[in-house]
């Protein structure tokens, strides 16, 4: 696969008629020192005049902002996603200094943007969105982080020009209806040994089985496979992976997900059944995430 025709391709998106008018606001951003705080909240502070109309305009351009929050200036975006729960819970789990590291599915940066407090060798975001990595552009065009962004997915992790000691997946894997292929691009993309940190929903159960939604789950229809931790760990032992350790699970929470000024649309108060928070509008059981650690080994030498 020709990764740079496929990137010079998909930088045309970024003239798309919904895009270019981002695009543009972002050109027209001024240059100026900043201070970086890399907490719950990513914050920009700085002492240089700054046109806070200007940032504002530009920010609600972008809408809807889903993973975050950040704060540019005194400007709160209080995005759909509290991000800061999720990379709390993992936070004790890894250390990444020294090690190149993978977002698969990275949205805007947010999870990128902490990581950098363990001055990591190198970071590289994938997503093939155009409005998110504009967002991560407007954010960046301040921080002036080293981070890669490319517009790339799960499936060019095999062919992708380096190896990675730690790659992050998080909210991808039930996304995809073939889990077990995509398992297995996260195994390719590794250096000889390494990690994956991974969340994907799940259902309670011992036996080895998934649910199968007959048409959407929690209103997303684009959800094909919600396992038993059994059963995903047969998945990551048929992908090839040698380690198996369940991190946490976590109900997902209208606290970590809802409404705010910043999204467009529906959120999570929406997606479950009226009057009991247990089960979603079609009547499956509610989100409930499980992050797993999966281990790739050298091969024995004969």
């Amino acid at each position: 696969m020709d990764l740079n025709a496929l990137r010079s391709e998909r930088e045309k998106w970024m003239t798309w008629k919904n895009i270019k008018p981002l695009r543009e606001a972002l050109e027209a951003l001024p240059v100026i020192t900043t201070k970086t705080r890399l907490e719950d909240v990513v914050a920009l502070e700085t002492k240089d005049l700054l046109n806070a109309t200007q940032i504002k305009t530009t920010a609600k351009l972008m809408m809807p902002w889903r993973k975050g929050p950040f704060n540019m200036f005194g400007l709160f975006i209080d995005t759909e996603w509290q991000s800061q729960m999720k990379y709390n819970l993992l936070r004790p789990h890894f250390n990444l200094k020294g090690k190149r590291v993978a977002d698969i599915g990275c949205n805007n940066g947010y999870y990128l943007f902490r990581m950098q407090e363990d001055n990591p060798a190198a970071l590289v975001g994938f997503d093939p969105s155009a409005l998110y990595k504009t967002q991560f552009d407007f954010i960046n065009h301040f921080v002036k982080s080293d981070i890669k962004y490319e517009l790339l997915g799960v499936e060019h992790l095999p062919f992708y020009e380096e190896k990675f000691d730690t790659i992050f997946c998080l909210g991808v894997l039930y996304h995809r209806s073939d889990p077990v292929a995509m398992l297995k691009q996260l195994f390719k993309g590794l250096d000889s040994s390494g990690e994956v940190i991974l969340d994907t929903f799940m259902i309670d159960g011992d036996e080895e089985m998934a649910l199968c939604p007959k048409g959407a789950y929690s209103k997303i229809p684009n959800i094909y496979f919600v396992p038993t931790i059994a059963a995903l760990k047969n998945w990551c032992l048929r992908a090839g992976f040698s380690g198996f350790e369940v991190l946490e699970t976590s109900v997902t929470s209208l606290d970590e997900q809802r409404k705010t000024e910043w999204i467009e649309g529906q959120s999570l108060e929406d997606f479950l059944y009226p009057g009991d928070n247990t089960k979603t509008v079609e009547g499956y059981p509610a989100p409930k995430r499980v992050y797993v650690r999966l281990l790739k080994t050298p091969k024995a030498k004969a």
